[in-house]
C-alpha cells in the first residue's frame, strides 16, 4: 500500500518505478515487475534496454501514474473526490474557462482552487524537509543504534491502517518469541486472536514466500502445513490482511 512509497524520492513516485542498486534492476512501483539492468528486451521488431522497458511497461500496462496515485484513499493523499476530479481535468490540459463550464462553476473558482493546490504543495515540501531533519537528528543522537522503540513498517498490502499496526520492534520480537517454537525452519505454536499479534505472525509467515512468484493453492498449502497445522486459517488470513492476493478461482496466489 502507501507504505511502499516511504523510501522513494518524489521523482521515483512520479515516474512509477525505482532502481534497486543492490539487485541492479528497475522495479515497477505498481505491480513489482522487475527489469534487470544490462538485459535487452524485444517487443515485436524493436529492442529496449531495461530503463526504456520499465517506462514502456508502465505506459502499456498501467496507463497514467497520476490516476493510480489518486486512487489511494483520502487518508493517504489528503485529496477529496472533488479535488481528484478537478486535478484529472487540469491534467487533461483544459483552460480555466473550459473547466469551469464542465464543472458548472466560475473560472475564478477554478483559479482559486489551483492557487490552493499550489500552496498546499509548498507546505508539503516544507513539512517533509522539517520532518526529515528532525528524525535524522533523532537517529544521530540516540544512544542505541537499533532502538526497540522503533515502529515496525506497515506491509504494502495493508487494507486499513489503524492502531493494530502501531507495533514497536520490541513488541514484534516478543510476539515472535512467544508465538513460534522455532524461526528456522519456521514453526508456529500459537496463532493469536489478538490483532497486533496476528499481524506480526502473518508478516513473518509471508516472508517464507518469494516476491513476484505465482503459487498454486497446493503449493501454498504445502508450505503453510510445514509451519502450522491449521494451514487453511493462515491462508485465509494472509489474503484477508493483504499479505497475499489470489485469482478469483483460487488457482494462483502471490505476495502483494
Amino acid at each position: 500500500m502507501i507504505n511502499k512509497f516511504w523510501n522513494m524520492t518524489l521523482e521515483e513516485i512520479k515516474n512509477g518505478f525505482t532502481f534497486n542498486s543492490k539487485l541492479d534492476k528497475y522495479v515497477c512501483n505498481i505491480c513489482g515487475k522487475e527489469f534487470e539492468n544490462g538485459e535487452i528486451f524485444k517487443i515485436e521488431n524493436r529492442y529496449f534496454d531495461a530503463k526504456k522497458m520499465i517506462k514502456l511497461h508502465i505506459q502499456r500496462d498501467h496507463l497514467e501514474v497520476l490516476q493510480i496515485l489518486m486512487s489511494y484513499d483520502k487518508k493517504y493523499t489528503g485529496i477529496t473526490e472533488n479535488q481528484k476530479e478537478l486535478l484529472s481535468i487540469i491534467y487533461s490540459g483544459m483552460t480555466d474557462i473550459e473547466i469551469a463550464k464542465k464543472m458548472g462553476v466560475s473560472a475564478a473558482t477554478i483559479r482559486h482552487q489551483r492557487f490552493t493546490f499550489r500552496e498546499k504543495a509548498k507546505q508539503a515540501k516544507l513539512y517533509l524537509a522539517i520532518y526529515e531533519l528532525a528524525f535524522q537528528g533523532m537517529e544521530k543522537n540516540k544512544n542505541k543504534p537499533d532502538s526497540k522503540d522503533d515502529i515496525v513498517e506497515v506491509h504494502n498490502g495493508a487494507k486499513m491502517v489503524d492502531d493494530r499496526y502501531f507495533i514497536t520492534k520490541a513488541e514484534e520480537d516478543q510476539v515472535l518469541f512467544t508465538a513460534f517454537s522455532a524461526l528456522t525452519p519456521l514453526k508456529l505454536k500459537i496463532f493469536s486472536s489478538k490483532e497486533k499479534k496476528k499481524i506480526v505472525i502473518l508478516k513473518k509467515i509471508a516472508e517464507q514466500f518469494e516476491r513476484n512468484k505465482r503459487y498454486s493453492e497446493k503449493e501454498i498449502n504445502l508450505i503453510l502445513k510445514e509451519i502450522y497445522e491449521d494451514f487453511a486459517t493462515i491462508r485465509r488470513y494472509l489474503i484477508e490482511y493483504g499479505f497475499m492476493e489470489r485469482t478469483t478461482d483460487c488457482n494462483e496466489y502471490w505476495l502483494k
